[in-house]
């Protein structure tokens, strides 16, 4: 196994992949440090400012390894949940979502 060397030194340990282990999703095509500024602004008062779920007002889950694709991410925080979750297409722009979902992938 190798070393690989990130942008903050010694990252992770690239080896041959296990057969059958889940592979991360690609990342989103957004800015993650602005999606983190967004996120706190608009989404941590449910899940957290750490994304772990614990809103101070409400119980939005924890975000850390999400199991679904970009795609959902985005129409999910565009669309809402009904009864569960606000639509934020007014508030923000599609960049500003590519954006919190490219800091929501970065939660790992």
């Amino acid at each position: 196994m190798l070393p690989v060397i990130g942008a903050f030194g010694v990252s992770r340990i690239a080896g041959p992949e296990t057969p059958g282990a889940p592979k991360p999703p690609p990342a989103a095509a957004g800015s993650s440090g602005h999606g983190r500024q967004l996120f706190v602004q608009s989404c941590a008062h449910c899940h957290g400012d750490d994304a772990r779920g614990s809103g101070e007002d409400g119980d939005g889950p924890d975000l850390f390894r999400l199991g679904i694709g970009n795609a959902r991410i985005s129409a999910v925080i565009r669309k809402g949940i009904p009864d569960e979750m606000p639509s934020f297409a007014k508030k923000h722009s599609a960049q500003d979502i590519a954006d919190i979902t490219a800091y929501l992938r970065t939660l790992r």
